[in-house]
């Protein structure tokens, strides 16, 4: 049985959280891109931080469901992407997410929302 977007992007905020991301956005995007459902913006507050918060919800998510999630940036650990499929997770250091300003060019596509 295929593992709902929902179930994913559960799992996704509450290991950010534990790993005390910051700023977590979470941004719908169904309907809107056949990229994924949802988008998750937050950060870390250092490239060590960034680094451990993404592998940590990698782990998390092979764990929980056996999901081998592609992920880029972790041995620099200004900005990780992950891709689950479902959900794209972004985790930046606060400078760098503030120069590419991911949610801005999303706001159009379904707007953030807190998380």
């Amino acid at each position: 049985m295929p593992i709902s977007s929902e179930a994913i992007l559960d799992l996704v905020l509450s290991s950010l959280d534990d790993d005390k991301a910051e700023d977590i956005v979470t941004i719908d995007l169904r309907g809107k891109t056949a990229m994924a459902d949802h988008m998750v913006v937050c950060s870390g507050r250092s490239t060590r931080q960034v680094a451990a918060i993404a592998q940590k919800l990698l782990d998390r998510l092979k764990e929980t469901f056996r999901l081998s999630a592609r992920s880029e940036g972790k041995d620099v650990g200004d900005w990780v992407l992950i891709d689950t499929g479902d959900v794209v997770v972004h985790v930046f250091r606060p400078e760098v997410r503030e120069f590419y300003q991911l949610e801005k060019m999303w706001q159009g596509a379904g707007g953030p929302s807190a998380a």
